[in-house]
Formats: C-alpha cells, sequence, structure tokens
C-alpha cells in the first residue's frame, strides 16, 4: 500500500496519538501522575497544532467544519488541566482521519484501476480487413474482433455463433456467461473465450463502461450527502455546543 505525504502525516499524528495515551497510561497507573498529564498534554499539542492549521486553510478556502469543535474541545481541556481528556480527543480526531483517509486513498486506487482497464485501441474490419483502431473512432454499425482476453470497448451485439464473456467488473458475476449471436454485450465485460465479432451499438463515450467511469469521478469529485448537511448545519452545531459547554 501506498502512502501520500498527507494520509502518512495522518497515520503519524495517530501513532503519536495513541503511543501518548498508551504510555501516560502506563505512568499514571505506576504513581507517576504528573509524568501522565505532562506525556498527554505534549501528545495532545502536536494533533492540536495540525487540526488548527487545516482549519485556517478551510476558512481561508471559505469552507466551515464540525473539525472546530474538535479544536475546541481540545483546547478547552487543555486549558482546564484535563491533560487525558484532551489526549482522547486526540485520539478520537486523528483515528477518524485516519479512516477518512484511507477509505479515499482506497477509492483513489479503485478508480486508477477502473481507468486502466479501459481499453485504448481495438481491432475493426475495414474492407474484409482488420485494422488495429483507438476506440474513440468507434461509430455503431463497425464490425470489431474481441481476442481472447480483450475489454470490449463499447456495447455490441454479438455477429459470431457464440461467445463467453466475464461480466463480473459490471455484475459482480464470477463465472462467464454464454452469449448467443444477436445478444446484447456490454463494454467493459471481458473475452474469457475464443475471439468473437461485435457490431457496435454505440460510440465509446456513451456506452455502459465509459458511463461507470464518469459516475465515479462525479462521485469523488463531490461530498457525500451526510457530509453536505453537516457542513450547512456546521455553524449551528457550534454553537449549540458552546452554549452546552458553558451551561455546564
Amino acid at each position: 500500500m501506498r502512502f501520500s505525504g498527507k494520509d502518512r502525516s495522518k497515520t503519524i499524528l495517530l501513532v503519536f496519538a495513541v503511543c501518548g495515551l498508551v504510555l501516560g497510561l502506563g505512568f499514571y497507573f505506576s504513581g507517576y501522575s504528573y509524568g501522565a498529564r505532562l506525556i498527554w498534554a505534549i501528545a495532545t499539542l502536536p494533533v492540536l497544532a495540525t487540526l488548527l492549521v487545516e482549519i485556517l486553510r478551510s476558512l481561508w478556502r471559505g469552507e466551515f467544519g464540525l473539525d472546530i469543535v474538535a479544536a475546541m474541545s481540545m483546547s478547552a481541556a487543555l486549558a482546564f488541566g484535563e491533560m487525558l481528556a484532551a489526549s482522547i480527543v486526540a485520539l478520537m480526531y486523528t483515528g477518524g482521519a485516519f479512516l477518512e483517509s484511507f477509505a479515499e486513498g482506497r477509492a483513489r486506487r479503485e478508480m486508477h484501476a477502473l481507468l486502466s482497464r479501459a481499453p485504448r485501441t481495438t481491432m475493426r474490419y475495414i474492407d474484409d480487413r482488420l485494422e488495429d483502431v483507438a476506440v474513440d473512432t468507434v461509430r455503431p454499425g463497425d464490425r470489431l474482433l474481441i481476442r481472447q482476453g480483450d475489454v470490449i470497448p463499447v456495447d455490441g451485439r454479438i455477429a459470431s455463433n457464440r461467445a463467453f464473456v466475464n461480466t463480473s467488473a459490471l455484475t459482480g458475476e464470477a463465472l462467464p456467461i454464454s452469449l448467443a449471436q444477436g445478444a446484447d454485450v456490454l463494454s467493459g465485460s471481458v473475452n474469457a473465450g475464443d475471439a468473437f465479432d461485435i457490431v457496435a451499438r454505440h460510440e465509446a463515450k456513451d456506452s455502459t463502461y465509459a458511463g461507470i467511469v464518469r459516475l465515479v469521478e462525479e462521485a469523488q469529485a463531490s461530498k457525500a450527502p451526510m457530509s453536505r448537511l453537516a457542513d450547512q448545519w456546521s455553524i449551528g452545531f457550534l454553537i449549540v455546543t458552546i452554549v452546552i459547554a458553558f451551561a455546564a
């Protein structure tokens, strides 16, 4: 697994928070309460400093999130001498940030794998001969040769007597399926048998696989509905948090 610089920094902060909390507990139960409090404070400060920098960057971009609540919690705990509470909040924040970063990294890798599977060229019949052409030049009605192991570049219809295709990337079906002549076949499927011909029904940009890639790209570029809702209500949550804190 490869880590970006951002992922690596979040991992380091999580390890620092975990080690600080555990080491502090060890000191505390050994009777060194002052040392424990010092360790918890030291473990919290880098997390708080990093969080404050991220908050300032977000505010500069006009974004307002719930991370401010975490920063206020750590700051207040340190100010009132509740070092253990500050360390626990730091661990909760770094743990959540690490899981979010891990999920984003996995999504990036899966997106890269999805794009890398998309074929760039295909074999097209031109006047009874085969020519290797760019997928973008394929038009509806073109006859294409799909060799064994090839990813089908466009939606089409089977033009040979029989074809065996693996549709696991599209449907999750583990076993190859058999398609008769005239059956529809989707782009993104893989030829799991002998070579066969198809007649293109759509251009590459209008085919199933291209549509899936577009949907994934759009999903990664936008926030989830719950995340957008949380951001919209973050100011209200912050005010309620402050009121409850002062009331307590």
